[in-house]
């Protein structure tokens, strides 16, 4: 099943602008919401780096790992997506250079 309102070209799917801006800002969103909650989950996994190995809460550690790893997958997941007319900065050989 084919979708006409995006295309897929190369690693980039292109996508409307509406749908672009909503992706990069919610995935943006979660990104930052999630890596800080992560890093609060290990402050509190290892009562802010003080408690012994044996006092250190590995759930709740591992909690913080997954999702500061988990929010960094979703934004790079997300620069994928391109609007229309967008173009990857890799691709531009056939600019001329203005430089004399």
């Amino acid at each position: 099943m084919s979708d006409s309102s995006s295309e897929r070209t190369d690693d980039a799917v292109v996508v409307p602008m509406r749908v672009y801006k909503t992706v990069t800002v919610f995935s943006t969103l979660f990104a930052v919401v999630g890596v800080v909650g992560g890093f609060v989950l290990l402050d509190i996994a290892t009562d802010r780096a003080q408690a012994d190995l044996a006092e250190v809460q590995p759930l709740v550690a591992l909690a913080g790992v997954a999702l500061i790893v988990a929010s960094a997958a979703t934004y790079a997941f997300s620069t994928r997506f391109q609007a229309a007319g967008m173009r990857n900065a890799k691709d531009g050989e056939d600019e001329g250079s203005n430089h004399e």
